[in-house]
């Protein structure tokens, strides 16, 4: 288990139990006390945890970890879902992308495939984000025109929300929205844990002709506080194969193209 992905399951434990003493954590981990003593240190110093006499407890945060340290979660399904959303997208489409993990993976994917990275400076793909992160990343690509909204970045997602974000995307149309979510059920719809996010994420989808959400298996059937759009809003739903076959009925009974990759 490399060091993120032992931060991210420590993080896991501590918002499910609120509290953790390093002897647990280390039995639960497997790795040495010490390791956790160095971890949860360094994880207080980046505010994520307090610490206390011979353990940690839960902070503010961690809830809705950073996004460096979701990466490790679920890594190879989010992976197959990234590729399989980014191979809807055909060159010459307009694409909104928000952020997280799951998004930023679809954007990378789209970027390097040959029939559009071929294109030269051709302009082969113009993808639309409030991810910093993503818009970082895509700007050295000449082949791909990179269109950022404004707005206030939020540290977890690197995601730009608020009013800035949202009066750019109400003024464009795009062809495909593709959208990572925190949650996303049968009745529900998909949602987010933030209402800034949710906010741009919606005034996206509802710019998009097509919305395809890109989320692993542990987000279905799951609730989250700020909606980004009905189930009905989704025309493609894309997860891994662990998803349940219950809920993926509930979806294709709704209308919902769900893929399992």
């Amino acid at each position: 288990m490399g060091t993120h992905e032992r931060w991210t399951r420590l993080l896991e434990i501590l918002g499910d139990k609120g509290r953790i003493q390093v002897a647990e954590a280390a039995e639960m981990l497997d790795v040495s006390t010490a390791t956790v003593r160095r971890d949860m240190e360094e994880l207080a110093r980046q505010q994520l945890l307090t610490r206390t006499r011979g353990g940690a407890v839960l902070s503010g945060v961690a809830y809705d970890l950073p996004l460096r340290y979701k990466a490790a979660r679920q890594a190879d399904e989010k992976h197959r879902i990234a590729k399989a959303a980014a191979g809807l997208v055909p060159p010459g489409a307009v694409v909104g992308v928000n952020g997280g993990t799951t998004a930023s993976d679809v954007a990378r994917e789209l970027a390097i495939r040959a029939d559009i990275a071929d294109r030269g400076t051709a302009t082969a793909l113009t993808i639309v984000t409030n991810a910093i992160n993503i818009a970082n990343e895509l700007a050295v690509r000449p082949y791909v025109k990179t269109v950022v909204t404004g707005g206030v970045a939020r540290p977890n997602s690197y995601e730009l929300t608020g009013p800035l974000a949202t009066m750019v995307l109400q003024a464009i149309s795009l062809d495909y929205a593709i959208i990572g979510v925190n949650a996303v059920d049968p009745r529900f719809g998909a949602a987010t844990h933030d209402e800034g996010e949710a906010s741009a994420n919606r005034a996206m989808a509802e710019r998009a002709e097509k919305v395809i959400v890109v989320a692993d298996s542990t987000k279905l059937g799951k609730r989250a506080f700020a909606q980004v759009c009905d189930v009905s809003a989704i025309a493609v739903l894309i997860t891994d194969k662990d998803a349940p076959e219950e809920l993926v009925e509930r979806f294709t009974a709704q209308g919902v193209e769900v893929q399992c990759v």
